[in-house]
Formats: structure tokens, C-alpha cells, sequence
């Protein structure tokens, strides 16, 4: 990575420093998502979790539904100030990191919006961005090299993609 991707909570209890690029970054508009962070969408960096460098602080991980079907996921908040640092979906090896708590979010531009069937109206989505109404095949869209990270952190956990 060429430049350092540093960020942390509101208060500074908790800062951590991504080790490289993401895998990939999604703006997700779906309707948890927007429950959860009072807002349009979030924007999420997916990295493996190993890749991510606590410098201060441990975020407390806070289960949460996710879903009609009862699942859940975890999102790991400052124990101070609550903000939501990263989520945890499915697997426990991947890590999103919520990109309004980077230092310099502006660096952030989403590879793909998803969930877009309950995109609010007045969000515009750009045409050169992909956007589904739901998920997507990733081997159709992410880069060989993060198929292949992909491949490696869920391999180490014994997963399957």
C-alpha cells in the first residue's frame, strides 16, 4: 500500500491501521444498513482481519440482527464512545471497515453499490460504478489478486469462498 490507511472511533480510545489495500469496497444500501448507521448506506473496506493493526484501544464486539432470517453479525464500537469501527458478517476472517472512520475517508471511492432495491430516491449512483439490487458474483468483478487473498484467509480458517 503507498499510502497508510489509519483511522479510529470519534473520542480516539480506539485507532487501527489497515496493513494494505482492501479486498474491496462496497457502499451498501440496504435497509440494516441503514438502520444501523442512521444513514442513506454505509462504506465498508472488506480486508482480512489479520490486516488490521489495532494501535489503541480493543472495539467491543456488539451482536445485532441482521436479517429477517434471524442471523446476526457482530459491529465492533469504541467501548467509550460507541462509534462502529468495523463489522463482522459471516465470517469471522474478514473484517468491513467502516470507511467514515479513516482519517481521510475522501480517499475512499466504493467499487460497487449494492442492496440498490432499497437505495433511498434521492442517492444518485454513479454509471461508472457496478450496482446490483442485491449481491453480485465477486469472481465477475474483484481483482485476480483479491480473489486470491480471499482464497488464502479463508484457507487458513479451513472456509471455503
Amino acid at each position: 500500500m503507498t499510502v497508510s490507511r489509519e483511522g479510529g472511533c470519534a473520542c480516539g480510545a480506539v485507532r487501527y491501521r489497515l496493513a494494505c489495500e482492501p479486498l474491496f469496497t462496497h457502499c451498501c444500501h440496504c435497509l440494516n444498513c441503514q438502520r444501523q448507521t442512521g444513514s442513506a448506506f454505509v462504506v465498508n473496506l472488506m480486508i482480512e482481519r489479520d490486516r488490521v493493526e489495532l494501535l489503541a484501544g480493543a472495539p467491543q464486539p456488539v451482536g445485532v440482527p441482521r436479517d429477517d432470517d434471524g442471523s446476526s453479525q457482530r459491529i465492533y464500537r469504541c467501548p467509550t464512545c460507541q462509534v462502529a469501527v468495523f463489522s463482522e458478517y459471516t465470517r469471522p476472517e474478514l473484517w468491513f471497515v467502516r470507511a467514515g472512520t479513516l482519517d481521510d475517508p475522501r480517499g475512499v471511492t466504493p467499487d460497487v453499490h449494492i442492496f440498490t432495491r432499497s437505495k433511498v430516491g434521492w442517492v444518485a449512483l454513479p454509471q461508472e460504478t457496478p450496482a446490483f439490487d442485491g449481491f453480485y458474483d465477486r469472481k465477475a468483478l474483484w481483482p485476480a489478486a483479491s480473489l486470491e487473498r480471499l482464497e488464502a484467509a479463508l484457507a487458513a480458517r479451513g472456509s471455503k469462498a
